[in-house]
């Protein structure tokens, strides 16, 4: 299966590359095939042909829960990503990473994206746990 890791770096850029490489090795010794896309570099890169899509990003406010406008341009010019299955995740934070991941998933199932599973991720290794659970083969 073709899986997309897109992930939008922002303020904390190398923490979430972080992630979502973790998760791209998780799912790759699955067996699936990976590719890592950095969604405020490759914003011209199609997710048409993908069976799954993971997103990550992380907040632009401290408490408010906001992220990045270009997140959802992004998922919106990226091709059909409706239909669908997906994962959101973002870092773990002091405060509102609750609400951070509630943004994602809201501008996600704003493009009909259906949303299997979603995850405050702490570390690299965790991400690489996390893969094991996404059931990808379904």
């Amino acid at each position: 299966m073709r899986v997309a890791v897109v992930f939008f770096g922002g303020a904390s850029r190398d923490r979430i590359f972080d992630l979502a490489k973790g998760l791209a090795t998780g799912i790759e010794r699955l067996g699936h095939d990976v590719d890592l896309i950095d969604g405020e570099k490759d914003v011209n890169t199609k997710l048409t042909g993908y069976a799954y899509i993971a997103v990550g990003t992380g907040g632009t406010s401290f408490f408010g829960g906001k992220i990045a406008p270009a997140v959802g341009q992004y998922l919106s010019g990226a091709g059909i990503v409706g239909g669908k299955n997906s994962f959101a995740f973002t870092p773990t934070r002091p405060f509102g990473a609750m609400k951070v991941l509630r943004t994602l998933m809201g501008v996600m199932e704003h493009e009909g994206m259906f949303i299997r599973y979603s995850e405050v991720l702490r570390s690299r290794s965790e991400a690489e746990m996390v893969a094991t659970r996404l059931k990808l083969d379904h």
